[in-house]
């Protein structure tokens, strides 16, 4: 029994020691597009936690590229130490940007937009032969999508009605303006990224998002998913952000 004792206090110990000689996960900010509020990763941040990650949803205003930078930089600023920065469409623009700022140290794409430096979202769309069609601003520049039946048609075809009419009832419209702002200098450039694609996406067709990933030399992963992965299949996006994440501890 003292034989046994003794076995099981250092291998107590050496569990301990190992655990404590861990680094630390880094945080995860997520960043939600245009249409959409933090609230849309709501079924990835409980899984994400769950893994011991400190999660935080930005909550853009969605008003120019500059105020959405701004509010993003602000949550950086707010994490302990190293932060993995995740966008999801009209957010990927908002990371590449705000990717800059130091704690960021690595990049997560979902279906997203991803310029270069000194390019906007409508010139990147332009180059690539992709521009938006059928979402026209309204008289205040902001273009909507508010209603629930071409919501799901653009964004979640994968979704149940209900959940699409609850993600279309907190869309926020994005000001047309936006599209037309540019990207001081590209994160990416710098900094490591990994981009998922999602391959029945109406909203950004995959060859489209193909396109981008090999611009960025990204870490790429294609999922059978609409444009709205993080509510139709939170599983595989929060294991996508995992991977990402981890990979900067090794």
């Amino acid at each position: 029994m003292t034989h046994f004792r003794r076995w099981l206090a250092l291998f107590t110990l050496a569990l301990s020691t190992a655990a404590s000689a861990a680094p630390p996960l880094p945080s995860v900010v997520l960043v939600h597009g245009a249409f959409a509020d933090g609230s849309s990763w709501s079924r990835v941040i409980p899984l994400l936690q769950k893994r011991g990650y400190r999660v935080t949803a930005v909550q853009l205003p969605l008003t120019s590229l500059e105020e959405d930078v701004t509010a993003t930089r602000r949550v950086i600023e707010r994490q302990p130490g190293d932060v993995v920065l995740v966008g999801h469409s009209w957010g990927g623009v908002v990371v590449t940007e705000a990717g800059n700022a130091p704690p960021v140290k690595a990049l997560v794409y979902l279906s997203a937009l991803v310029p270069d430096s000194e390019e906007s979202a409508q010139a990147l769309l332009g180059r690539l032969n992709a521009p938006m069609q059928g979402l026209a601003p309204d008289a205040a520049g902001l273009i909507w999508l508010d209603d629930p039946q071409a919501f799901r048609a653009l964004m979640g075809t994968d979704l149940s009605l209900p959940a699409a009419r609850a993600l279309a009832a907190v869309q926020k419209p994005l000001a047309a303006r936006a599209f037309g702002e540019r990207v001081s200098h590209a994160a990416w450039r710098d900094k490591p990224s990994s981009y998922l694609v999602t391959t029945e996406d109406k909203a950004l067709p995959s060859h489209v998002q193909r396109l981008i990933a090999g611009q960025l030399n990204a870490h790429t992963l294609e999922l059978h998913s609409s444009h709205l992965s993080m509510a139709s299949h939170p599983d595989r996006v929060a294991d996508f952000i995992d991977s990402a994440a981890r990979s900067q501890l090794r």
